[in-house]
């Protein structure tokens, strides 16, 4: 797992100097896939990295622990709560759909969740564009390929140097890197709403999904599950489709 580090932090910085900027930040959330990249970009650039805290209508222990991340790996950072700009934005929004009498409350909390996410990305867009940055993704292979990341919002980015690893292996570079104990070992939950967790949204668990990449066997259910959701976000995974030339 260290010669897989340092072959990252190599790519990393292979990365920013083909691009002729000046670093990399990545948004922290405070759980274990920003927190990986988090350390990554520190030690690709000790000094020239940033990690950005972006709470929004968020659970004050996500906050507590992005804080965690920033104090075990010592890279500088900024917070911009979205909080205020989401609410303005979603109920402007609904509002007008309400007044044409096209508004679906089954696709709310879908949309509101959604919005955060690309709000996050503009944000560290923005950011990026005054540090003269590239934005770090911290999707893992499982994410990746079941499509779990909103598109435009967390898969907006970059770079995404997790994108070959499982979420075992996350976990491994984790401890190998020093993230805090209690990050490392906790349920896995983008924080989109009260009492989410990724597994339980999408009906499989990490485990069965980083056996089923490594070619394991895995129950039919879940077989079916991932391969359904691999085949449902394939636009995530592509540029804009376009018609072929008439």
């Amino acid at each position: 797992m260290q010669n897989k580090i340092e072959k990252t932090v190599e790519w990393l910085q292979q990365q920013v100097q083909d691009a002729g900027v000046d670093g990399l930040l990545v948004g922290i959330s405070g759980g274990i896939d920003s927190a990986v990249v988090a350390h990554l970009i520190q030690r690709a650039f000790p000094d020239n990295s940033l990690g950005v805290v972006m709470p929004c209508k968020s659970n004050p222990k996500d906050q507590e622990a992005a804080q965690s991340v920033i104090d075990s790996c010592g890279i500088d950072s900024i917070t911009v709560d979205l909080t205020e700009t989401h609410e303005v934005m979603f109920s402007k929004v609904k509002a007008q759909l309400q007044e044409k009498g096209d508004y679906n409350e089954d696709q709310e909390r879908l949309a509101d969740a959604n919005l955060r996410a690309r709000l996050r990305m503009s944000t560290l867009y923005t950011i990026g564009t005054n540090y003269k940055y590239l934005v770090v993704g911290t999707d893992n292979a499982a994410e990746w390929y079941t499509g779990y990341f909103t598109k435009y919002g967390d898969g907006g980015v970059d770079l995404v140097p997790l994108v070959h690893f499982t979420k075992g292996e996350v976990r491994d570079m984790a401890r190998e890197l020093g993230v805090p104990s209690e990050i490392v070992e906790k349920a896995p939950s983008a924080g989109l709403w009260e009492g989410q967790t990724d597994e339980n949204e999408m009906g499989t668990s990490y485990d069965m999904i980083d056996k089923h990449l490594k070619g394991e066997e895995i129950p039919e259910k879940d077989r079916k599950l991932i391969e359904d959701m691999h085949k449902k976000t394939e636009h995530k995974r592509s540029l804009a489709t376009a018609p072929p030339e008439f």
